[in-house]
Parts: C-alpha cells; structure tokens; sequence
C-alpha cells in the first residue's frame, strides 16, 4: 500500500460506547476505574496497547482532555510517535510543549495556521499544515512516503473514526470491550459521524471478517477484525 497498515484500537461498552456521558468532563478510563464490577479487568485494556503500534494517531480534544495542557511534571520518555489532529485548537503551547518532552516524535496536523505548534522550537515537533479541509488519504501517504511509517494505531473519536473508516483507511478493528452497559443517545460511539439517508449508501458500510475472539478475565473481551 502507499500509505500505513492502519489498526483502529479502542476500548468499548458492550453497547459500543467509548464514553461514559457527552461532555468532556466524563472520561472512560478515569470513570470506569470507578465501577464495581469493571474496574478490576480494565488494566487488561492498558496491557494490550503496549502492544500496539510504535506511531499512534489520536485528536488535540482527546489530548486536552486527558490534560496534556496542565501538566506541569516532567514526562517520562515514551519510545512512541504521535500523530496528533488539532484543528481549533484544543492543544495549548503548553501542551504542544510537554507533549514534546513525552513521546518520540509529535507529527501535529493541522489547518490552524495560528495554532500554538508554531510558536514551539523542538527538533522532535513535525508540523503537518493543511490549507482547508485535512485530506487524509494524502496525510497517510506522507506518513508513510516522506516519514516511513508502516503500521499506525488509530485512537481517535467517533466522528474521525467513522471518516477514517467509510474512506478506507482502516485496515484493522481491535476491541476491548468491558462488561458494561452506558447508554445515551448522545454519548460517544466506536462510530459516530453522520448516518446513512439512503439505500444507495450502504455501500458504505464496511464488512468485517472476525481474526480473533479472546474472552480476558473479569468479563471483557478482545475481538479483533479484518475490514473487508
């Protein structure tokens, strides 16, 4: 292929949830090591994404929210590029700044040409300026083309999940899902984005072929799929 080997990997609910209410202040990992019957396999979770790919695609909201920006500690190095898609921007130079110190390579992508990525002066910091919309086709022909990325670990929200994978660019679906059930029309799913109108768009959607089913302990799951 001419861009990466792409895996989407994500911890769900059973009903397909990848949050625990529809604001920013409700966070799966921090709430879920909350509930009596969860909690205790969700470290399980963590285990599997140290295996995972060594560049990793996420947004600057998921990073904000997990409070990159406030960190004031001094990281500990992680041996992981980050591709990171920041439009409005939710990363602060701060948080630009320490996510710098944290991981090997930062490739920032964004369409903000005042985002604060370019008010940073880091060797390990890769700005990645997209005049107008993001076009992700030609983003991951650059990651692999000029940065030779392979194999990359998409981590994103629903709505970037659902572009990613109705254009083509997920090769792979690993799911940890924990035993629990969330509800909420408006709360986050595996695959949000804009639905279907018509019967003419399902050829959009994608079929999956099942590679693995792993039943971990404390009643989660591990399902692993090839997009068809």
């Amino acid at each position: 292929m001419n861009r990466p080997e792409t895996t989407l990997f994500m911890l769900m609910s059973v009903d397909g949830k990848i949050s625990t209410g529809d604001t920013d202040a409700m966070d799966f990992d921090h709430d879920l090591r909350q509930v009596v019957g969860v909690k205790d396999g969700l470290q399980q979770y963590y285990d599997l994404e140290q295996q995972t790919d060594l560049f990793s695609l996420n947004t600057g909201r998921v990073m904000a929210k997990i409070g990159v920006n406030d960190r004031t500690e001094k990281p500990t190095k992680v041996p992981v590029s980050f591709v990171i898609i920041d439009n409005k921007p939710h990363l602060t130079k701060s948080g630009v700044e320490y996510l710098s110190k944290w991981v090997k390579i930062l490739y920032l992508v964004t369409t903000n040409k005042d985002h604060p990525v370019f008010q940073v002066k880091a060797e390990n910091v890769v700005t990645l300026f997209s005049d107008g919309k993001v076009d992700f086709e030609n983003l991951f022909r650059r990651l692999k083309t000029e940065f030779a990325i392979e194999h990359l670990t998409i981590q994103s929200g629903g709505s970037l999940n659902a572009m990613l994978m109705r254009s083509g660019l997920i090769d792979h679906v690993s799911i940890v899902v924990a035993p629990v059930i969330v509800g909420g029309r408006t709360t986050p799913t595996l695959i949000d984005g804009e639905a279907l109108h018509s019967q003419e768009e399902l050829m959009r959607l994608k079929a999956l072929k099942l590679v693995k089913s792993e039943v971990l302990t404390n009643s989660y799951l591990h399902l692993v799929y090839d997009v068809l």
